[in-house]
């Protein structure tokens, strides 16, 4: 289609050469070309999907007058209905004889398609479905994608390959939220003219992605999917029960089911701002900003973290990263009001990101075998994210009931408990080397 797809053949040539013990050429190719393009369609993306989330809690909260509890479900929606259907994405795309790409625009196409549709949803029942359609594209597309960067990536730098994509992520959720603020501030009807360039960018991520990134990508030979190596290498065919036998594995249970113990103690990004502008008195039209703090922080930490978990193990780094989650809401709940505090928060919340996005996928590459590397990825962040939903309803609902203080308090608790297991219960990981 594009030149990318000519030289498929020949960037999974160099790829190959990039495998453990190949020497000279390892050392020439440090990120997959397939990864770049990527990360420039989560960079353009990410502009677009921020930009809804920095001004959609005020929106909600302020300018639709929904409670606490109320926008602790659609937060929950936004964060937690992706789970429903990751675990599809991700089997349709191995199934396919290495689909990923296909489902993967499906999954950008249906985001891009929700953002206008904001315009004329007002009450609570039609901005979550609204909400609910749009977690579904990204619940297609985040395994397939994962998938694509952990395959075409050797073992000993997929820290590095997901810290470069999750940096270029990051860079377009630092955008994002300052195109909203200077939207709303240029405009009359702010809101609606924020949903409208935002479907504008969103439509652009998915042309990046259809004409940029290569079919076919990963690291087995050129004309042969993951059907025909299944069949060469007498492995059991991807199916949907053969990615859920994977949780006999050791290994990846252990992933799976810390990283759902660790998300139902992680209080949502939206709400750690409500929290953060409670305790500040924050005027309403600097609100949107506050992602770019978390973002800032994110992007100058993802590559070096990648780097870190390459060299001492993901999993003692993704543990590290919940470490500075609890220190958010430390410094959320201490009585301390220093000018620092709101760059200390950002700083932290931003370097948990780092930590743990892409940081627990390159743990689970390690462990889930290739034919089933998509579906696998998908369980995983299925389990991570339904528990995230949990959490926001739960949260939203201790919110309404007790105040923000002993929510967030019984948040920090449960992390701290989930934490302290998964770090005698968590998986032995292999350092690549």
């Amino acid at each position: 289609m594009y030149v990318a797809d000519s030289r498929a053949g020949r960037a999974g040539s160099a790829e190959r050469a990039a495998e453990p013990g190949t020497g000279p050429a390892r050392r020439r190719v440090a990120v997959a070309p397939t990864v770049l393009a990527l990360g420039t369609v989560s960079l353009v993306t990410d502009v677009s999907s921020e930009m809804v989330t920095a001004v959609l809690p005020l929106y909600l909260v302020a300018g639709l007058g929904l409670s606490p509890l109320g926008f602790g479900v659609l937060d929950g929606v936004y964060n937690g209905f992706s789970a429903l259907v990751r675990l599809v994405g991700g089997h349709f795309a191995d199934r396919g004889g290495g689909r990923h790409k296909s489902v993967a625009v499906v999954g950008y196409g249906i985001s891009a398609l929700c953002k206008p549709l904001l315009l004329v949803a007002h009450t609570l029942t039609p901005i979550g479905l609204v909400l609910a359609a749009d977690r579904t594209g990204k619940g297609l597309r985040t395994a397939p994608r994962d998938a694509m960067i952990s395959l075409s990536s050797p073992p000993e730098a997929r820290g590095r390959a997901f810290g470069v994509h999750r940096a270029m992520d990051t860079a377009g959720a630092l955008l994002g939220p300052f195109a909203a603020f200077l939207i709303l501030r240029a405009t009359v009807d702010g809101y609606d003219a924020v949903f409208t360039v935002s479907f504008c960018v969103a439509v652009a991520g998915v042309l990046v992605l259809v004409l940029f990134v290569p079919t076919g990508t990963g690291t087995r030979p050129a004309g042969t999917g993951a059907r025909a190596t299944t069949r060469a290498a007498g492995l059991p065919r991807p199916t949907l029960r053969a990615a859920l036998a994977l949780l006999r594995r050791r290994g990846i249970r252990r992933i799976a089911v810390c990283a759902l113990l660790l998300g139902l103690a992680t209080v949502s990004d939206s709400f750690v701002y409500l929290l953060l502008q409670s305790r500040l008195g924050v005027p309403d039209r600097w609100f949107a900003l506050l992602p770019v703090g978390t973002a800032a922080a994110f992007l100058l930490l993802a590559l070096p973290l990648g780097r870190l978990a390459d060299l001492v193990g993901p999993w003692r780094v993704f543990l590290a990263g919940h470490g500075a989650l609890l220190g958010v809401y430390g410094l959320l709940l201490s009585s301390w009001h220093g000018a620092a505090l709101p760059y200390l928060v950002l700083v932290l919340h931003g370097a948990f990101y780092a930590a743990t996005d892409g940081v627990l996928m390159a743990a689970a590459s390690q462990s889930v075998p290739e034919e089933l590397r998509s579906s696998g990825l998908a369980l995983i962040q299925t389990g991570q994210a339904g528990a995230r939903f949990v959490c926001s309803l739960a949260f939203g609902a201790a919110w309404t009931a007790w105040g923000e203080r002993t929510a967030l308090l019984a948040a920090a608790v449960a992390l701290a408990g989930c934490a302290a297991f998964s770090l005698r219960a968590g998986p032995t990981v292999k350092v690549p080397v």
